[in-house]
C-alpha cells in the first residue's frame, strides 16, 4: 500500500504559477504510474495529467495542456504538478493519485483558487 499527501495549493491571480507536490511513503513509489486529477463542487472528478513509473511518458488533458508539466523525482518519492498561466477555470481541488493498474490511492487534496 501506499500513502500519498499534496501540497502547494493556495490562491493565486489569473495568469499566475503554482507548483503542487505529492509526496508517497509505503511500498516502492517507482512502482507506480502517478497522476493528478481535480474537482469543482457539483462535477465529477477529472483528469488532469498522468507520468508513468519511470517518467518515460506523460499524458496531460487538453484544458491543461502546454500549460501545465507533471514530473517526478522517485529518489525523493514526489511527484509535482507545475501549473503555469492558471486561469480562473483551473480552480479546484486538486488530488494526487498513485497507479498499479487502477488508482486505488488517493490524498485528500489541495486546494486551488485562482482569481480573475
Amino acid at each position: 500500500q501506499v500513502q500519498v499527501v499534496e501540497s502547494g495549493g493556495g490562491l493565486v491571480q489569473a495568469g499566475g504559477s503554482l507548483r503542487l507536490s505529492c509526496a508517497a511513503s509505503g511500498r516502492t513509489f517507482s512502482s507506480y504510474t502517478m497522476g493528478w486529477f481535480r474537482q469543482t463542487p457539483g462535477k465529477e472528478r477529472e483528469f488532469v495529467a498522468r507520468i508513468r513509473r519511470s517518467a518515460e511518458s506523460t499524458d496531460y488533458a487538453d484544458s491543461v495542456n502546454g500549460r501545465f508539466t507533471i514530473s517526478r523525482d522517485n529518489a525523493k518519492n514526489t511527484v509535482y504538478l507545475q501549473m503555469n498561466s492558471l486561469k480562473p477555470e483551473d480552480t479546484a481541488v486538486y488530488y494526487c493519485a498513485a497507479s498499479a493498474g487502477a488508482y486505488d490511492y488517493w490524498g485528500q487534496g489541495t486546494q486551488v483558487t485562482v482569481s480573475s
